[in-house]
């Protein structure tokens, strides 16, 4: 089965006022990440609200992102963090082999680049292991990973994260080593306003593109906690450096 190069973004869900789903900006959205290098989307994650949507809307959504981007295999996600799943990866891999026809492989979200480059290994590469964490891609890079992945961030800090991959294909380690740096920074200050799911879609409005709030029982930012957060990312040059129109 063919494996994906080039990171694909998990994009947000875009809510009008009434917590209605807004299909509107979509267009314009993938417009956006291609223009940003991003090659696909993976819709309804983490990212999206996909566990706060209903079974109409997921479809309506899927159906929408396919009119501009691509449809992709089967992978499972592997996210500890949300799910409480610490499943072998590995063992996941074994008991799957051969059962699943259009099963093609992970997306891995977790810290253990140990057993990421292991099921990357699973049977000489059988099997498309996605990366996962948008702050660890140069070290994935290291071991012979990275080749694909799926990231939150890449939303509005793509362009940094695809220059990381394109600096190290072209042997710049340096300049590797400062974009990832620097996307650690953008993480650092998500992580101040509730993560990517609340605090990066709120970024979204500050680079151009708002697509509305977070759907409840999240905890929308204030507009005291934007200005805060706008601060912080104008304290580490984000807005020169980050996903354009």
């Amino acid at each position: 089965m063919e494996k994906i190069i080039g990171l694909i973004n998990a994009p947000f869900t875009p809510f009008y006022e009434n917590g209605e789903v807004n299909y509107e900006p979509i267009e314009a959205y993938a417009r956006m990440l291609v223009k940003n290098g991003l090659k696909g989307v993976f819709i309804n994650g983490s990212s999206g609200e996909g566990y706060m949507l209903t079974d109409e809307e997921r479809m309506k959504l899927a159906e929408r992102w396919v009119e501009v981007a691509p449809n992709l295999p089967f992978y499972y996600y592997h996210i500890p963090a949300f799910n409480g799943a610490f499943l072998s990866m590995v063992a996941f891999l074994e008991a799957v082999d051969g059962r699943i026809p259009n099963f093609a492989g992970i997306k891995y979200t977790f810290e253990s680049m140990y057993e990421y480059n292991q099921c990357r290994l699973y049977k000489n590469g059988k099997y498309d292991m996605l990366h996962g964490q948008d702050e660890t891609i140069l070290p994935c890079l290291a071991m012979g990973g990275a080749q694909g992945g799926i990231g939150g961030t890449t939303n509005y800090n793509g362009v940094n994260l695809v220059g990381i991959i394109d600096a190290w294909k072209a042997g710049d380690l340096e300049k590797a080593r400062q974009l990832q740096n620097f996307s650690q920074e953008v993480i650092n200050v998500i992580c101040h306003f509730r993560g990517n799911i609340v605090g990066g879609k709120r970024i979204m409005k500050l680079i151009g593109l708002d697509l509305g709030k977070n759907r409840t029982p999240f905890q929308n930012m204030t507009d005291e906690e934007e200005l805060r957060m706008k601060a912080e990312l104008e304290a580490i040059h984000f807005f020169e450096h980050c996903n354009k129109f």
